[in-house]
């Protein structure tokens, strides 16, 4: 028996693609199955549904990989399940099947291959954190000042001759920016200091 299993993201996309694909590969409309959901969402009552409903000798046909799982693990762990229960898997448009010694070879290096570009996408972030740590700079977005910039600011505010309202104003940025760069410990909001008046 053939099974289809189709999943789109939001009610917003359409489905019909990978229906229509499922039909042109033998399986009845009656044995297509839908979920709208994400790719990462543990519910997906119409795929607990398929996995119930699969019985050994039976092929799963999906369109891709990704309409199955975005987890690399979760899609190993699913395959590794099928195989064991005798139940084949046909992915359409990427020429899986797993009922083949070719398919099932080619759905391990599929696997292997995205948990190695998992593992390099994590491993690049990471070493572009050290190189920033060691230069200086942490994660997140830049300082808007620039260390000179930061150091007048404190002068003209421990001076009393701006306030950060000002002071912002004169940098082009918010008060918040400015706060973030004064002193904390010693910095308390104070006004402009005041000038004597004039003898008339």
């Amino acid at each position: 028996m053939l099974i289809g299993y189709a999943r789109v993201s939001t009610a917003d996309q359409n489905p019909d693609h990978q229906i229509d694909a499922l039909l042109r590969h033998g399986v009845d409309r009656s044995d297509i199955h839908v979920d709208t959901a994400s790719g990462a969402k543990a519910s997906r009552p119409k795929l607990e549904l398929v996995l119930q409903l699969l019985r050994p000798g039976d092929t799963l046909k999906i369109t891709r990989l990704d309409r199955l799982s975005r987890s690399v693990l979760h899609l190993v762990t699913l395959g590794a399940e099928l195989r064991e229960r005798g139940i084949g898997l046909h992915v359409i448009e990427q020429g899986i099947d797993t009922s083949t010694v070719e398919g099932r070879a080619m759905f391990g290096m599929l696997s292997v291959l995205a948990e190695l570009q998992r593992e390099l996408i994590v491993a690049n972030t990471m070493d572009g954190l050290a190189s920033a740590r060691a230069r200086g700079r942490v994660g997140g977005r830049r300082p808007r000042l620039s260390p000179e910039q930061a150091s007048l600011a404190q002068q003209l505010y421990d001076a009393r001759e701006k306030t950060v309202q000002q002071i912002a104003d004169l940098f082009g940025v918010p008060r918040s920016t400015v706060y973030g760069h004064l002193n904390r410990e010693k910095t308390v909001p104070r006004q402009p200091k005041k000038t004597a008046a004039r003898e008339p």
